[in-house]
């Protein structure tokens, strides 16, 4: 048997369907960010930045193109003999096959490859948060505390609590009462949804909560190890954190990383963030371009203006076109003299020439209210917008679409239009 001291379970499984059209085809943390990573590349580099050399990544919806970006490890040098990565997706068993149906329920479907490390601490995390954390300072936490669990803890503003897990707590950070999503929250220290548990609790928390549907770390195993007097800690984190979990979180955390000082930093020596990067040229800028406070993406041409926006490599915007404000994924390519402005393009799209989005007053989805609910146009990957379309505001459209689509050449603010196949 290997021995470890901890090793990471990076829950990866998740749709993510509050953000709408761009994870129709795609798990969240395989969703771009910044131009040149993808939202799981952060906790993989927090990971082997904090020493955290094995990593168990649970997968299952849409699990395709994040199996092939992470593939062996190597960007995160996790391709190891032992430990490393390994993705473990819900597999068939001899009483029958169940999908994970609740982040514990996942871990608890792989208490095997738990054991076969038989670690001393296990680090649990979401695959779908942006931020740079030492999980080796949690850990040392965690052991000058003689905790059995240590909860990754940030004040929110209070008036966003109830979206969260909140922790109230003694003065040593001993963990009193945990309440889920709280309508009336009385602390605005929230969870977020990093743990690290004693391998020996974790595993009887696991099989005592194994038969609850849905059995959820908030819901049932951290209530479950209250119940029976376990050690329960709260780690203060002050970092910055993202949970890009909406289509607006999501657009202003990509924008912040164009501010003069952005307030979170990919560029830092010691803590680096890797990717798997695809052998591509480097960038074309045409004489007549122009750029202001942007990410351009490696193998990328710009003809047109780019303005406060984020674009992803091998991006072809033609000459004319001008796009503000916006997220333009890879492989995508923006007609000549279009106009986007407050926009999320998906990878592999095609804006034709002429076309305008981003028109007109914000108006409520038609679609979905939960999810569109902010004044960006969202386009899902492999789409194609015809020539001289003009598109409004809190609008998606998904698929390849044609001019007949759009009344009068109009898809109004709050429409949508979303098209089986969308392959192109």
């Amino acid at each position: 048997m290997i021995k470890k001291e901890m090793i990471a379970m990076l829950l990866a499984g998740g749709q993510g369907s509050r953000l709408g059209v761009l994870t129709q085809k795609v798990a969240k943390p395989a969703v771009s960010f910044g131009g040149k990573y993808r939202i799981i590349d952060f906790p993989l580099s927090n990971c082997i930045n904090s020493g955290v050399d094995t990593v168990g990544v649970l997968t299952q919806y849409q699990p395709l193109r994040l199996n092939a970006h992470i593939g062996i490890g190597i960007p995160w040098d996790l391709d190891r003999n032992v430990g490393g990565v390994t993705i473990l997706p819900p597999y068939e068993r001899s009483k029958g096959s169940d999908w994970y149906t609740g982040t514990a329920n996942a871990i608890y479907q792989n208490l095997e490859y738990l054991e076969t490390y038989n670690p001393d601490y296990v680090l649990i995390l979401s695959g779908d948060h942006i931020y740079k954390m030492d999980y080796e300072v949690m850990l040392e936490c965690h052991k000058a505390n003689s905790a059995d669990v240590t909860i990754a803890c940030m004040p929110v503003p209070i008036e966003e609590a109830s979206r969260f897990g909140i922790v109230i707590t003694d003065v040593n950070n001993r963990i009193e009462e945990f309440e889920e999503k709280p309508a009336q929250p009385r602390s605005n220290l929230a969870s977020m949804g990093i743990y690290i548990f004693s391998w020996s609790v974790l595993r009887e928390a696991l099989i005592a909560m194994s038969e609850e549907p849905g059995c959820d770390f908030g819901k049932h195993v951290i209530p479950y190890c209250h119940s029976k007097g376990q050690r329960i800690f709260a780690y203060e984190y002050n970092g910055y954190w993202k949970d890009v979990g909406t289509l607006g979180s999501y657009w202003e955390a990509n924008m912040e990383l164009i501010d003069i000082i952005p307030e979170f930093n990919l560029y830092e020596e010691y803590w680096k963030i890797y990717t798997k990067s695809d052998i591509i040229p480097p960038q074309y800028i045409a004489k007549d371009a122009v750029i202001e406070r942007s990410i351009i993406g490696e193998g990328s041409e710009i003809y047109g203006g780019v303005h406060n926006s984020v674009i992803g490599a091998g991006v072809t915007i033609g000459e004319g076109a001008v796009v503000r404000d916006s997220i333009i994924m890879r492989d995508s390519v923006i007609g000549a003299k279009a106009k986007v402005t407050k926009a999320i393009v998906a990878e592999d799209t095609k804006i034709g020439a002429g076309a305008e989005l981003g028109v007109g007053d914000y108006a409520p989805s038609k679609y979905d209210p939960k999810v569109y609910q902010f004044d960006l146009v969202t386009i899902g990957e492999h789409s194609v917008i015809p020539d001289n379309v003009k598109i409004g505001k809190n609008t998606a459209v998904s698929g390849v679409t044609t001019a007949e689509d759009y009344t009068d050449g109009l898809l109004e603010s709050g429409d949508y239009i979303i098209k089986a196949g969308g392959v192109r």
